[in-house]
């Protein structure tokens, strides 16, 4: 009971993929859950809701945001919720596009579980990288939201930073092409917000001394200061990703992050306008509200 709980609740874990690690049926891992609840290893605290909605509100105003969801507690399910609501809300139908980041935030709201939304498409923001983490498979994120939502899934078979030569290559192929296309028309975004610390470990962006001290977080790969403005580096035009203006394009773009270290990206995503919502949780809210944005 106590390591299903802690795969769901904590880790962030979907239930199939829980039961698929304990090799019991999805059943099981529900009556596990629903024992934990009871037993009161998992506990559930109702938010002060007029105050996160009165942080929220007030942090929304300062960061230039239409909206900014901040909750009691930062688990990936409460987080989910949250996204699922602003999805919802967003009335998404038949043919409408939505792309997804990638991140360990990311990775948790996805697994934590998205709403129906059948027959949207579901794409997503860049290629991949040579990292093997999971936080970074950013297809199998395009897959399991698709899934979730009941959508279709296009997936991008392209590394995030080539060379022109690749890059007119890859633009060429018809799938590649199709998914590229689709940046220009999505309509909700879910997507991670960096910080430049983890960023320096990505050896295929170079970025020089002088100008990383300026950096404080990323979008897609979209690096930016705590002003928001873009900064630049070598192979930057070579970016297979969705770009800063088609972002600031889209409709809902979600922007999905958590932790004292997130202050200055949020506040730089936000001023670069690729973000225009966020979800966090009150103790990050708190110290958006000290950074005085």
């Amino acid at each position: 009971m106590h390591t299903a709980a802690r795969m769901y609740y904590v880790d962030g874990i979907s239930q199939v993929e829980v039961a698929r690690r304990m090799q019991v049926s999805t059943a099981t891992v529900s009556r596990l859950l629903a024992g934990a609840r009871r037993e009161g290893i998992v506990r559930f605290e109702v938010p002060d809701l007029d105050e996160a909605n009165e942080i929220g509100g007030a942090l929304a105003g300062a960061l230039g945001l239409r909206v900014v969801r901040v909750l009691d507690s930062s688990q990936p399910a409460a987080l989910a919720t949250q996204v699922a609501s602003l999805l919802r809300e967003a009335k998404l139908d038949s043919g409408s596009v939505l792309a997804v980041g990638w991140g360990r935030t990311v990775q948790s709201v996805i697994n934590a579980g998205l709403p129906k939304l059948p027959d949207i498409t579901v794409i997503p923001t860049m290629g991949g990288t040579h990292q093997t983490a999971t936080h970074f498979q950013i297809n199998e994120f395009v897959r399991s939201a698709a899934e979730q939502t009941r959508g279709h899934a296009c997936f991008l078979y392209a590394p995030s930073i080539v060379s022109p030569e690749l890059r007119h290559e890859l633009l060429g192929d018809a799938a590649i092409a199709r998914v590229v296309s689709l940046w220009d028309r999505v309509d909700a975004a879910i997507l991670g917000i960096g910080d430049f610390q983890h960023a320096r470990t990505m050896h295929d962006v170079d970025i020089a001394a002088g100008a990383s001290e300026r950096i404080a977080g990323d979008v897609a790969r979209h690096y930016f200061d705590e002003a928001g403005t873009i900064q630049t580096w070598p192979g930057y035009d070579n970016l297979m990703a969705i770009s800063p203006d088609q972002l600031r394009r889209v409709p809902l773009s979600i922007g999905v992050a958590l932790g004292k270290d997130k202050v200055r990206p949020i506040i730089g995503a936000a001023r670069s306008s690729m973000i225009n919502a966020l979800v966090t949780d009150i103790r990050t809210a708190e110290h958006l509200q000290e950074a005085r944005p």
